[in-house]
């Protein structure tokens, strides 16, 4: 049922941005028709190229295509904007503002990161996403918040001889792709990991090393309890935590930070992990032996 849904939120997704195409350029041709030849040539090309780019993204499922749509597909919201800033008519920005959002909903829901985790998945292994650490995740949309407009305003400024500020804006943008886009890859590179031999943690974010536990390591793995005194590394994260329980101490290394340039190693005998679906994440363990419940 799982693989179903994430394969009817992966079409969806599919069709939502080709919607985008169809309705799109309509929208931002009414936007753009009173403007100069240089800033309508600057938003046609400008808009035909990201539509390819996530196009593609959202065809070839991976990890880092799921970057690259999480990051531009939203920026169709941003064009809608623009498009009735521009003067395009509600019709016009109702037909491209409705798959743009559908779009968007459908790749920021747990069953499309799934799917695309999985898909760069190696041999035997099952991938389960790990919620974004609460602080974390909301400084990352304000960073885009911020972002996008700048990466869609700064060239049409400069089509339009708005020479400072689009010299600022686009600069401040490539800037911010530069800086800022490893930082939100690594947010899609959080994962628990079940494989034969155990489990793994893979979290470039909370952590400055994968941990990696065999199956003799694990006592017991549940929904976490509102008492427990695990080790958390969800970040924290918000929503319910999944506890794995070991039979044994452990090392875990927290990543690194200004005051901790080395890390800070934490011993531990159980830890709190945040799987988008934790349940999900529990009925694929049980599967593979492992002790659940």
């Amino acid at each position: 049922m799982r693989k179903a849904t994430t394969t009817v939120i992966v079409w969806v997704a599919r069709v939502a941005w080709l919607a985008v195409a169809v309705s799109g350029g309509i929208a931002i041709e009414a936007a753009i028709d009173d403007r100069s030849a240089a800033v309508r040539w600057v938003a046609t090309i400008g808009g035909w190229s990201l539509w390819a780019v996530v196009a593609l993204a959202v065809a070839i499922a991976s990890v880092r295509s799921l970057t690259i749509v999480r990051v531009l597909v939203p920026m169709a919201i941003v064009a809608t904007v623009g498009a009735i800033i521009g003067g395009a008519g509600a019709l016009a920005a109702a037909a491209l503002g409705l798959p743009a959002l559908i779009a968007t909903f459908a790749v920021y829901t747990a069953e499309f990161g799934r799917g695309f985790v999985q898909a760069s998945a190696y041999g035997d292994e099952e991938r389960f996403p790990l919620r974004p650490p609460a602080a974390g995740g909301a400084a990352a949309g304000l960073v885009w918040l911020v972002w996008a407009p700048m990466a869609a305003a700064g060239p049409l400024l400069l089509a339009a001889e708005s020479w400072i500020a689009g010299v600022i804006l686009s600069l401040l943008a490539v800037a911010g792709a530069v800086y800022f886009g490893p930082r939100w890859h690594r947010l899609a590179q959080r994962w628990l990991v079940l494989v034969p031999a155990g489990l793994v943690v893979h979290d470039p974010v909370v952590l400055a090393d994968t941990v990696s536990l065999r199956t003799a390591q694990i006592e017991r793995m549940q929904l976490a309890p509102a008492d427990t005194g695990a080790a958390d590394l969800t970040g924290p994260a918000s929503g319910y935590a999944l506890e794995v329980g070991l039979t044994e101490s452990i090392t875990a290394v927290y990543a690194y930070t200004p005051s901790a340039p080395n890390g800070t190693a934490i011993h531990l005998t159980a830890m709190l992990l945040a799987p988008s679906r934790p349940g999900e994440a529990l009925a694929a363990a049980d599967r593979r032996g492992l002790p659940v419940g």
